[in-house]
């Protein structure tokens, strides 16, 4: 076996949209840099740091397409940004197969003087989404809508 894969993502074009492709050697590492992609997307965001009130975060969803179950993680974490300027901290992944994804977190305000959104992401698509076995790990790509 080859080296091991460390969790990055890497934003790439899209027509009209924005892709992001993520690795890491499991599926659980997967999600805190598809999170990260997700926010690259908006900009530069920037989380304010602890006292700043945060709020507990659960996400458990079960299905048969892993792809989809980080989709719909990434669109309420979208929602999240979206509806209350919330970004999530403190990632643990509980479990994430190819039935469940279950996360945990903390969502903290955005913080407006460090953080500068270059963009409006309207959604997290199901275009092109996969999640699929590649050398030395997995691989997710996903598309937002920009």
């Amino acid at each position: 076996m080859g080296a091991r894969m460390e969790p990055a993502y890497e934003l790439f074009d899209h027509t009209a949209d924005l892709g992001v492709r993520v690795t890491a050697a499991t599926l659980p590492e997967l999600v805190p840099p598809a999170v990260a992609g997700l926010y690259a997307t908006l900009g530069h965001i920037v989380p304010q740091p602890a006292p700043a009130p945060a709020d507990d975060f659960a996400f458990d969803a079960t299905g048969d397409d892993p792809a989809v179950l980080l989709r719909d993680l990434l669109a309420e974490l979208l929602h999240h940004f979206d509806t209350r300027r919330r970004v999530l901290m403190d990632i643990a992944v509980g479990e994430f197969s190819g039935v469940r994804l279950a996360v945990t977190g903390r969502l903290r305000p955005l913080d407006p003087e460090q953080s500068a959104p270059a963009r409006e992401v309207k959604a997290v698509t199901y275009h092109a989404l996969a999640v699929r076995p590649v050398a030395g790990g997995y691989e997710a790509t996903f598309i937002v809508d920009i």
